[in-house]
């Protein structure tokens, strides 16, 4: 009785633990944005002044548009840090009818027509040179905090107040997203894997007879499966740009054939080859590209270390999970503890998976990063830096490997990039865009 009891107790704790790994962390916003005025609220007026000196009306600026006002100074460590975050969103958003207004609380004309010539801000500033704490402006739309942003709606209500650029983003993205079609194609297929027969999604573009275009092939973390935004909104976008992807479960996931259980990172980079094989083998594929998330990133990293020079046209990892070898040094995998040097059969995991011992075995050798140094091409790796799965460093560790990778590091950002994952996913998509020449 007493040892069932204890094993409940530890599926408990496991299942925890891995609930609060996937769970992106608490925003800002509970700490700093309690006092900004909420959704619903009208936006207050006020007569503020240009840096030139003109006198101006809040209302006249935003002009009955959706519009998002940015509170910041130029004072402020934190506000300096996101104006490229804020001006990379207006070049996106203002061809669209959004306006922005950054609202100063800089005392010292000077120094804030300094700060916007150094950055190179170029929506519309205003002011009412007063010191935050005595500013009328500040206590009439609740900032106590900088940065600190607004979404106001064509009305004039206010649609989200936030001290978080990407949750900015990440809503003007949703509010503003319109329903297109895609020309092209997507077919539900499946192919030969390593291990049994793997459920795909392929996504093509239209394409003149005899036409041909790069494909990109997707690898899906652990636990994970092809469907979801994260590799949906990439290949959306690589379609519309003339550029065909599959998607697909590996063994043991999804619709895939095979158990969790007998799942380990070598037989997914089988996986992963037959896949590539099998597109490449293609009359209209020009080119093989790789899109890996989490362990599919270490899957794709390895199989583009694997296959010779230039058969991969570029790798794109998203949080890779380089992690996985010292998680199976440690004894710890996604909270299911072990013992390393003599692992089980198997360890239960979440909602009855099963890790196998052979998983275990073969990702406490795994030669990772040295597997990926043999290939140089060109690539991305993209992380964030609350990312409480995989910490960031195992992602820039990739830079020591390929002196030529872009390396993000997107701030705040967790493991599945829920914070806003239009960010990451279009770093991803515009990467391939262009080095795939399309």
């Amino acid at each position: 009785m007493k040892k069932t009891f204890l094993f409940g107790v530890l599926l408990t704790v496991m299942s925890a633990m891995q609930a609060w790994a996937q769970f992106p962390m608490p925003d800002e916003d509970a700490k700093y944005a309690t006092e900004l005025l909420k959704p619903g609220q009208s936006m207050p007026d006020f007569k503020l002044k240009t840096p030139e000196g003109k006198t101006v009306k809040l209302s006249k600026l935003v002009k009955g548009r959706w519009a998002v006002l940015d509170f910041w100074a130029s004072w402020c460590p934190d506000c300096r840090k996101d104006i490229p975050n804020v001006q990379r969103m207006y070049d996106d958003f203002a061809p669209r009818g959004v306006e922005f207004v950054g609202v100063s609380f800089d005392t010292e004309v000077a120094n804030w027509r300094s700060a916007i010539d150094k950055y190179n801000i170029r929506y519309a500033q205003v002011s009412d040179l007063k010191k935050m704490r005595d500013s009328e402006v500040a206590k009439a739309f609740g900032v106590k905090w900088i940065p600190s942003m607004m979404l106001i709606d064509p009305q004039g209500k206010v649609v989200l107040s936030t001290v978080l650029s990407d949750k900015l983003e990440k809503t003007l993205t949703e509010r503003l997203a319109e329903k297109r079609e895609i020309a092209g194609t997507t077919e539900r297929l499946t192919l030969d894997g390593g291990k049994g027969r793997l459920a795909a999604i392929l996504q093509k573009p239209v394409l003149e007879q005899g036409q041909r275009c790069p494909m990109v092939v997707f690898c899906h973390g652990f636990g994970g499966s092809k469907e979801g935004p994260l590799f949906e909104l990439i290949a959306d976008s690589l379609q519309a740009h003339g550029i065909a992807s599959v998607r697909f479960d590996f063994n043991g996931h999804g619709e895939s054939e095979g158990e969790f259980v007998d799942m380990t990172v070598p037989n997914e980079i089988e996986d992963a080859l037959k896949v590539i094989e099998y597109v490449r083998d293609l009359r209209y594929v020009s080119s093989v590209s790789l899109v890996g998330h989490s362990q599919g990133g270490v899957v794709a990293s390895m199989a583009a270390g694997k296959l010779e020079d230039g058969d991969i046209a570029a790798v794109a990892l998203m949080a890779p999970a380089a992690v996985l070898r010292d998680d199976a040094i440690r004894g710890n995998t996604m909270g299911a503890q072990y013992n390393p040097l003599d692992p089980p059969e198997y360890v239960e995991l979440w909602g009855g998976k099963r890790l196998g011992g052979n998983y275990i075995k073969t990702a406490f050798w795994l030669p990772i990063y040295e597997t990926a140094a043999k290939y140089q091409g060109p690539s991305l790796i993209v992380h964030g830096t609350a990312d409480r799965v995989v910490p960031y460093t195992y992602g820039e560790r990739y830079k020591t490997v390929w002196p030529g990778a872009e390396v993000v590091i997107l701030d705040g950002q967790d493991h599945g990039f829920s914070q806003n994952i239009y960010r990451a996913t279009r770093l991803v998509s515009d990467f391939l865009i262009k080095k795939l020449g399309k």
